[in-house]
Formats: structure tokens, C-alpha cells, sequence
């Protein structure tokens, strides 16, 4: 029967060299602590979920305010309800972040369940995670893109200004004449 054997040597170290660095270099030699591939597609899924949630955000959104009415079958309260926003959009603000988001939870939640039971794949899992997860929250961007910066948290203003959340300038374009543009609510990329 053959034996394989691993030979492991440590990295050379001089005598006058503190036990500290010793310790930085032999962990930049240790190929458990590098990033791999999958460690990596797993980062860019999660931007690529980030994105598809701000377009599919923006689709919705474009659909309910262009088609159907109060009469439509399953979506007539939601096209109400946004018709409604766009006569008063200052309520959205004074809604409680519960309310806000509770009807994105059960949606949400009936989207990511048979991922997670019927998936064991980590980059889809990264994927739905960050898109799913921005939905989910993305009536609470949409909110804070409504209120006034003073009432808002130093980082969500910080993350509005660098365009990682939904900037207030660039959605109160969505809420003038012609009302045709900026409809995607997560970042509005």
C-alpha cells in the first residue's frame, strides 16, 4: 500500500527578527488564510444581488405606477397604495419601520424559503441574501429618501450621499412632472 506523507516547513526567520513579524509572515504563507474563487464570486454575487434588487425594485415600481388600477386582481391595493404615495409622499415617512416593511417580509420570506431548503450552493445563497435582504428593506430606503436629512442617522446619510442608498435628490425626480423616470428605489443605479 502506498504512503503519501505532506512535508510542512516553516518559514525561514532570523535570529534578531521579533516573534511577532514570525508570526505575520508564516500567516501570509498559509494557504487556508487566501481568498479562493469561491470566496470571491461569493463577494460578487452579493453585488450582482445588490444590483438586480435595485432593477427589479425599479421595474416594479414602473409597472404599478403605468398599468392596471384599483381593480386589478392582487395588485389593485398595491396600485392604490402608490398612487396614494405620489399624491402624499410625505406619509411613507411617518409610517413605523414594521409597517413600512411588513408586507415585503411575507413576499420575501416565500421567495427565500425553498432557496435555502432546496439550494446548498453559497454563491446563489450570497446572491439571494443581498437581493432578497435589499428588497426587503428597500421600502425603508425608499422612506428615508423622503425624509429630511436632519431626521435621518449619520450613516444613512453618509451611504445616501455616496449613492450606495437611495439618494433625496435623485428621487424627488421621480415625484415631479413628468413622473416617468427614477423609479428603481434601492440606490437608483
Amino acid at each position: 500500500m502506498p504512503c503519501s506523507a505532506i512535508t510542512i516547513t516553516k518559514p525561514k526567520t532570523q535570529p534578531d527578527q521579533p516573534k511577532i513579524e514570525q508570526r505575520i509572515v508564516s500567516a501570509h504563507a498559509d494557504p487556508i488564510l487566501l481568498s479562493m474563487w469561491s470566496h470571491r464570486a461569493w463577494v460578487i454575487s452579493g453585488l450582482v444581488g445588490y444590483m438586480v434588487a435595485d432593477l427589479w425594485s425599479g421595474v416594479y415600481h414602473w409597472v404599478i405606477d403605468n398599468y392596471g388600477n384599483t381593480s386589478t386582481p392582487l395588485f389593485g391595493d398595491q396600485i392604490e397604495e402608490f398612487q396614494g404615495h405620489h399624491m402624499w409622499p410625505w406619509v411613507i415617512t411617518k409610517r413605523q419601520f414594521a409597517n413600512n416593511l411588513h408586507d415585503l417580509g411575507r413576499a420575501v420570506t416565500f421567495a427565500v424559503l425553498p432557496i435555502d431548503l432546496f439550494c446548498d450552493n453559497p454563491i446563489i445563497h450570497g446572491f439571494a441574501s443581498v437581493c432578497f435582504g435589499c428588497i426587503l428593506f428597500s421600502q425603508q430606503f425608499h422612506a428615508w429618501a423622503h425624509s429630511t436629512k436632519s431626521r435621518l442617522p449619520p450613516l444613512v446619510v453618509a451611504l445616501e450621499d455616496l449613492g450606495i442608498l437611495l439618494p433625496r435628490s435623485q428621487h424627488a425626480a421621480h415625484h415631479r412632472p413628468p413622473y416617468d423616470n427614477n423609479y428603481c428605489i434601492v440606490s437608483g443605479i
